[in-house]
Protein backbone atom coordinates (compact mmCIF):
# COMPACT_ATOMS: atom_id res chain seq x y z
CA UNK A 1 0.00 0.00 0.00
CA UNK A 2 1.49 3.34 -1.01
CA UNK A 3 1.52 6.35 1.28
CA UNK A 4 -0.27 9.60 0.30
CA UNK A 5 1.95 12.17 -1.38
CA UNK A 6 1.84 14.53 1.62
CA UNK A 7 2.80 11.79 4.04
CA UNK A 8 5.60 10.56 1.76
CA UNK A 9 6.90 14.12 1.66
CA UNK A 10 6.82 14.37 5.47
CA UNK A 11 8.64 11.07 5.85
CA UNK A 12 11.30 12.12 3.36
CA UNK A 13 11.90 15.30 5.34
CA UNK A 14 12.27 13.33 8.58
CA UNK A 15 14.80 10.99 7.04
CA UNK A 16 16.70 13.55 4.98
CA UNK A 17 20.17 13.97 6.44
CA UNK A 18 21.75 15.11 3.18
CA UNK A 19 23.63 17.85 5.04
CA UNK A 20 25.66 15.09 6.74
CA UNK A 21 28.48 13.26 5.04
CA UNK A 22 28.06 9.54 4.45
CA UNK A 23 30.89 8.78 6.87
CA UNK A 24 29.24 10.89 9.55
CA UNK A 25 25.92 9.10 9.04
CA UNK A 26 27.64 5.75 9.54
CA UNK A 27 29.38 7.11 12.64
CA UNK A 28 26.06 8.25 14.10
CA UNK A 29 24.55 4.82 13.46
CA UNK A 30 27.43 3.29 15.39
CA UNK A 31 26.97 5.83 18.19
CA UNK A 32 23.26 5.09 18.60
CA UNK A 33 23.85 1.34 18.35
CA UNK A 34 26.44 1.56 21.14
CA UNK A 35 24.06 3.71 23.17
CA UNK A 36 21.36 1.05 22.75
CA UNK A 37 23.78 -1.57 24.09
CA UNK A 38 24.49 0.65 27.10
CA UNK A 39 20.76 1.15 27.68
CA UNK A 40 20.27 -2.62 27.56
CA UNK A 41 22.88 -2.90 30.30
CA UNK A 42 21.04 -0.24 32.31
CA UNK A 43 17.78 -2.18 31.91
CA UNK A 44 19.46 -5.35 33.17
CA UNK A 45 20.97 -3.51 36.13
CA UNK A 46 17.62 -1.94 37.04
CA UNK A 47 15.85 -5.29 36.66
CA UNK A 48 18.37 -7.01 38.94
CA UNK A 49 17.78 -4.32 41.56
CA UNK A 50 13.99 -4.58 41.35
CA UNK A 51 13.95 -8.38 41.46
CA UNK A 52 16.57 -8.86 44.17
CA UNK A 53 16.69 -5.46 45.92
CA UNK A 54 20.45 -5.68 45.42
CA UNK A 55 21.78 -2.26 46.39
CA UNK A 56 25.17 -0.71 45.88
CA UNK A 57 24.01 2.91 46.23
CA UNK A 58 27.02 5.26 46.17
CA UNK A 59 29.30 2.38 45.22
CA UNK A 60 27.63 2.38 41.80
CA UNK A 61 28.93 5.93 41.24
CA UNK A 62 32.51 4.89 41.94
CA UNK A 63 32.14 1.76 39.81
CA UNK A 64 30.73 3.81 36.94
CA UNK A 65 33.56 6.35 37.19
CA UNK A 66 36.10 3.53 37.28
CA UNK A 67 34.58 1.89 34.20
CA UNK A 68 34.59 5.21 32.34
CA UNK A 69 38.24 5.68 33.25
CA UNK A 70 39.00 2.17 31.99
CA UNK A 71 37.10 2.88 28.77
CA UNK A 72 38.95 6.15 28.22
CA UNK A 73 42.30 4.46 28.88
CA UNK A 74 41.61 1.65 26.38
CA UNK A 75 42.76 2.65 22.92
CA UNK A 76 40.15 3.00 20.19
CA UNK A 77 41.60 0.44 17.79
CA UNK A 78 39.96 -2.40 15.91
CA UNK A 79 41.48 -5.07 18.17
CA UNK A 80 39.95 -3.55 21.33
CA UNK A 81 36.41 -2.84 20.09
CA UNK A 82 34.82 -5.92 21.69
CA UNK A 83 36.59 -5.19 24.97
CA UNK A 84 35.47 -1.55 24.93
CA UNK A 85 31.88 -2.53 24.13
CA UNK A 86 32.01 -4.91 27.09
CA UNK A 87 33.20 -2.08 29.34
CA UNK A 88 30.39 0.11 27.98
CA UNK A 89 27.86 -2.63 28.71
CA UNK A 90 29.20 -2.99 32.28
CA UNK A 91 28.91 0.79 32.69
CA UNK A 92 25.27 0.52 31.66
CA UNK A 93 24.68 -2.20 34.27
CA UNK A 94 26.20 -0.14 37.11
CA UNK A 95 24.19 2.89 35.96
CA UNK A 96 21.01 0.78 36.08
CA UNK A 97 21.85 -0.45 39.58
CA UNK A 98 22.41 3.14 40.66
CA UNK A 99 19.01 4.08 39.23
CA UNK A 100 17.34 1.46 41.45
CA UNK A 101 16.41 3.69 44.44
CA UNK A 102 14.76 6.25 42.14
CA UNK A 103 12.77 3.46 40.50
CA UNK A 104 11.72 2.23 43.95
CA UNK A 105 10.47 5.73 44.78
CA UNK A 106 8.41 5.97 41.58
CA UNK A 107 7.00 2.42 41.75
CA UNK A 108 5.94 2.88 45.37
CA UNK A 109 3.73 5.79 44.24
CA UNK A 110 2.50 4.40 40.90
CA UNK A 111 4.29 1.82 38.67
CA UNK A 112 2.85 3.55 35.59
CA UNK A 113 5.18 6.47 36.29
CA UNK A 114 8.15 4.42 35.07
CA UNK A 115 6.55 3.74 31.69
CA UNK A 116 5.38 7.35 31.31
CA UNK A 117 8.80 8.74 32.21
CA UNK A 118 10.59 6.39 29.81
CA UNK A 119 8.25 7.21 26.90
CA UNK A 120 8.55 10.94 27.58
CA UNK A 121 12.34 10.72 27.84
CA UNK A 122 12.53 8.81 24.56
CA UNK A 123 10.34 11.36 22.78
CA UNK A 124 12.34 14.27 24.20
CA UNK A 125 15.64 12.65 23.28
CA UNK A 126 14.57 11.84 19.71
CA UNK A 127 13.07 15.32 19.20
CA UNK A 128 16.15 17.18 20.42
CA UNK A 129 18.53 14.86 18.57
CA UNK A 130 16.67 15.41 15.29
CA UNK A 131 16.60 19.16 15.95
CA UNK A 132 20.38 19.14 16.38
CA UNK A 133 20.93 17.11 13.20
CA UNK A 134 18.58 19.21 11.08
CA UNK A 135 19.85 22.54 12.39
CA UNK A 136 22.58 24.55 10.76
CA UNK A 137 26.03 23.13 11.44
CA UNK A 138 27.54 24.27 14.77
CA UNK A 139 24.44 26.35 15.58
CA UNK A 140 24.07 24.77 19.04
CA UNK A 141 27.76 24.59 19.95
CA UNK A 142 27.53 28.10 21.41
CA UNK A 143 25.53 26.50 24.23
CA UNK A 144 28.77 25.11 25.69
CA UNK A 145 29.49 28.14 27.88
CA UNK A 146 25.86 28.48 28.91
CA UNK A 147 25.64 24.81 29.88
CA UNK A 148 28.85 25.00 31.90
CA UNK A 149 27.46 27.98 33.80
CA UNK A 150 24.18 26.13 34.24
CA UNK A 151 25.94 23.17 35.86
CA UNK A 152 27.72 25.51 38.26
CA UNK A 153 24.39 27.13 39.12
CA UNK A 154 22.83 23.71 39.77
CA UNK A 155 25.71 22.83 42.06
CA UNK A 156 25.07 26.04 43.99
CA UNK A 157 21.33 25.35 44.16
CA UNK A 158 21.96 21.81 45.42
CA UNK A 159 24.26 23.17 48.15
CA UNK A 160 21.61 25.70 49.15
CA UNK A 161 19.03 22.92 49.12
CA UNK A 162 21.06 21.02 51.69
CA UNK A 163 20.11 23.79 54.14
CA UNK A 164 16.82 24.99 52.68
CA UNK A 165 14.96 21.69 52.25
CA UNK A 166 11.76 23.22 50.91
CA UNK A 167 9.65 21.60 48.19
CA UNK A 168 9.80 24.80 46.11
CA UNK A 169 13.60 24.81 45.91
CA UNK A 170 13.61 21.08 45.17
CA UNK A 171 11.12 21.53 42.31
CA UNK A 172 13.15 24.45 40.96
CA UNK A 173 16.24 22.24 40.89
CA UNK A 174 14.36 19.42 39.13
CA UNK A 175 12.82 21.56 36.40
CA UNK A 176 15.93 23.60 35.68
CA UNK A 177 18.21 20.55 35.62
CA UNK A 178 15.81 18.71 33.30
CA UNK A 179 15.80 21.65 30.87
CA UNK A 180 19.59 21.81 31.13
CA UNK A 181 20.07 18.16 30.16
CA UNK A 182 17.62 18.56 27.27
CA UNK A 183 19.91 21.32 26.01
CA UNK A 184 22.86 18.97 26.50
CA UNK A 185 21.25 16.58 23.98
CA UNK A 186 21.35 19.37 21.39
CA UNK A 187 24.91 20.33 22.25
CA UNK A 188 26.34 16.81 22.51
CA UNK A 189 24.71 15.65 19.26
CA UNK A 190 26.23 18.49 17.26
CA UNK A 191 29.54 18.12 19.11
CA UNK A 192 29.70 14.45 18.11
CA UNK A 193 29.18 15.41 14.46
CA UNK A 194 31.91 18.04 14.65
CA UNK A 195 34.32 15.69 16.41
CA UNK A 196 33.85 13.10 13.67
CA UNK A 197 34.33 15.67 10.91
CA UNK A 198 37.59 16.62 12.59
CA UNK A 199 38.83 13.02 12.71
CA UNK A 200 37.53 11.69 16.06
CA UNK A 201 35.67 8.45 15.24
CA UNK A 202 35.47 6.96 18.75
CA UNK A 203 31.77 6.12 18.52
CA UNK A 204 31.81 4.12 21.76
CA UNK A 205 32.98 7.07 23.82
CA UNK A 206 30.62 9.41 21.99
CA UNK A 207 27.68 7.17 22.91
CA UNK A 208 28.52 7.66 26.59
CA UNK A 209 27.72 11.38 26.38
CA UNK A 210 24.26 10.76 24.93
CA UNK A 211 23.55 7.89 27.33
CA UNK A 212 24.35 10.11 30.33
CA UNK A 213 22.01 12.81 28.94
CA UNK A 214 19.22 10.26 28.45
CA UNK A 215 19.65 8.78 31.92
CA UNK A 216 19.76 12.21 33.56
CA UNK A 217 16.48 13.25 31.92
CA UNK A 218 14.82 9.91 32.74
CA UNK A 219 15.86 10.08 36.40
CA UNK A 220 14.50 13.59 36.79
CA UNK A 221 11.22 12.83 35.04
CA UNK A 222 10.74 9.86 37.37
CA UNK A 223 11.07 12.18 40.36
CA UNK A 224 8.96 14.98 38.83
CA UNK A 225 6.08 12.64 37.96
CA UNK A 226 6.41 10.95 41.35
CA UNK A 227 6.24 14.25 43.21
CA UNK A 228 3.27 15.43 41.14
CA UNK A 229 1.41 12.16 41.69
CA UNK A 230 2.13 12.24 45.38
CA UNK A 231 0.84 15.81 45.58
CA UNK A 232 -2.41 14.75 43.90
CA UNK A 233 -2.87 11.97 46.44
Amino acid sequence: MSLPVGRRSSMSVLTDFSQLRSGTKKHLRNVYTSMTLCMLGAFIGSYVHLMTQFRIDFLSVFLSIGLLGWLAATAHVKESQIKRLGILFAFGITSGLGLGPTLDFAIAIDPQIVVTAFVMTTLIFISFSLSALFAQRRSFLYLGGFLGSGLMMLLFVSLVGAYDQSLASFKFYLYVSTALFCAFVLYDTQLIVEKHINGDNDYIWHSVDLFIDFLAIFRRLLIIFGVLKKSEN
